[in-house]
């Protein structure tokens, strides 16, 4: 009972954070979940992460991952509705005031403002997963050709799943 607990504090104070979704939260989200309350290793994080991302639908389903590794059934249940109910309700009540205000200059300069936030909080998230991911110099070196795969080039990122689903097909890892 006190994992629920727990589990329902550390996401409902994550989804006041999760300006761009639930990846800007990621570092935090470790920070919790393997650093303070050791409920996950790093690797189980970076995996259930991973697998989350692959499958189709929200990028939140990480959280339901990670509640339901922590405590089943009930984890799941607990980490994903702590997660949405706080954000979903302070979205609906700023939402009115949001349209009210839309010619307000203010209103202006604080969408300018999320924009580098939101950036700041998805390369954080990045530099942690690929610091979890790069265990050996092909783990590196895929994510590097990945990185410059994506921003060089104007490929599909589903390219780029299936390049390193062949590398793994082919023993790369």
């Amino acid at each position: 009972m006190t994992h629920l607990l727990a589990l329902a504090l550390i996401f409902a104070e994550l989804s006041f954070l999760a300006i761009g979704g639930a990846s800007t939260t990621l570092p935090a989200m470790e920070r919790a979940l393997v650093h303070q309350q050791h409920w996950l290793s790093t690797t189980e994080f970076v995996r259930l992460y991973a697998l989350a991302q692959a499958a189709p639908g929200p990028n939140m389903l990480a959280v339901t991952l990670f509640g339901w590794h922590i405590a089943g059934i009930y984890g799941a249940l607990v980490a994903t509705l702590a997660f949405l109910l706080p954000a979903v309700t302070l979205a609906y009540i700023v939402g009115g005031i949001w349209v009210r205000f839309r010619d307000r200059r203010w209103r202006r300069v604080v969408q300018a403002g999320l924009v580098p936030v939101t950036a700041g909080l998805m390369l954080a998230a990045g530099f942690l997963l690929v610091r979890a991911a790069a265990v050996d110099w092909r783990a590196v070196t895929l994510a590097a050709v990945v990185v410059a795969g994506t921003l060089g080039t104007k490929r599909h990122p589903l390219w780029f799943l299936g390049l390193t689903a062949g590398a793994g097909l082919l023993g790369f890892f």
